[in-house]
């Protein structure tokens, strides 16, 4: 982590106040925080300069971190964060504490009560990395869990669809193999060796709130092994989707953590992931999720009911 940058003297402040103030009012976000810390407001919509990025990530690191968590979740929700350059972002990220990307996700929310989602999905299977991701469309609710997905054209299960409902079996999906036969549809274990056939994951694993927990579960270990900030913090932009990256190295990787190496892209405007890469000790990578679109829905129960006219059940 950075440390915070000695405070400038006043006269300085003085002259360089009504360049500042024009700035700030773009921003919008920070005035109360900053003056709490005698510190001027952060430019965000400033133009993109090394000496602004740098002299906003200072400003930001005299916040306590209480004061960063919430800066935080005003500048995504304003649309600040979208607006920064790829510089600015990288040093502000840079400038928190190791505490205040963790808080800001934990406090969530990581997710939605409803949503619909689409994803690209590959998975490294008894060895064998797709030369395709699946493409994906979900529908999520919750209270309870019920799932409704159904694979795309474009990838190599396209027409699969799956239903998943744990009011009724807890312990068991509904779906079929699609393609030119459309196979039998037929229940089937979420642990099953049919489920387990194209994923590592369970079906309830589908959704944002999955990558959530466990990234928090690993940063707990992670700071047990002293591992307190990212490998590296980087812009990345996947499938049009735009995220700050951070990359995590363990010490010794599997079995005692998930990966060797986990690559996560946080949502500019929210407080979830987009996209996680992972890789295992070898340092193949063997796991690649990225949230294409995510869209808060409110669904009736059709949607989740093998009946309904538009699904090949």
């Amino acid at each position: 982590m950075h440390q915070p940058m000695s405070v400038k003297k006043r006269s300085r402040w003085t002259r360089l106040r009504a360049a500042h103030v024009v700035c700030a009012l773009m921003a919008g976000i920070a005035g109360a925080a900053f003056a709490q810390n005698n510190a001027a407001a952060l430019a965000p919509n400033a133009p993109s300069t090394a000496s602004i990025a740098n002299d906003a990530a200072a400003q930001v690191a005299k916040l306590t971190l209480e004061q960063q968590v919430k800066w935080l979740r005003r500048a995504a929700q304003s649309g600040t964060l979208e607006q920064m350059d790829d510089a600015q972002l990288v040093a502000l990220f840079e400038s928190f504490d190791p505490l205040t990307v963790p808080r800001y996700i934990e406090e969530g929310p990581n997710g939605y009560p409803s949503y619909e989602f689409t994803m690209l999905r590959q998975e490294r299977i008894r060895g064998v990395w797709p030369r395709k991701p699946d493409h994906m469309l979900v529908r999520l609710t919750r209270d309870p869990l019920r799932i409704y997905g159904k694979w795309l054209p474009g990838g190599p299960h396209s027409g699969q669809e799956i239903i998943y409902d744990e009011s009724r079996r807890s312990d068991a999906m509904y779906g079929h193999l699609g393609g030119l036969f459309n196979i039998m549809p037929l229940w089937t274990s979420i642990d099953g060796s049919l489920a387990r056939a194209q994923s590592n994951h369970r079906v309830r694993d589908l959704g944002t709130e999955f990558i959530t927990q466990q990234f928090l579960d690993e940063g707990r270990k992670f700071a047990e092994a002293g591992i307190t900030h990212p490998a590296q913090i980087e812009v990345k932009t996947l499938e049009g989707v735009r995220v700050i990256a951070f990359t995590y190295e363990t010490p010794t990787g599997q079995p005692e953590f998930y990966a060797k190496k986990e690559v996560l892209g946080l949502d500019l405007r929210h407080p979830y992931f987009r996209m996680v890469e992972s890789y295992g000790n070898d340092g193949q990578i063997f796991e690649r999720i990225v949230f294409v679109t995510i869209t808060p829905k409110i669904f009736e129960d059709m949607v989740f009911d093998p009946k309904n006219p538009e699904y090949k059940f």
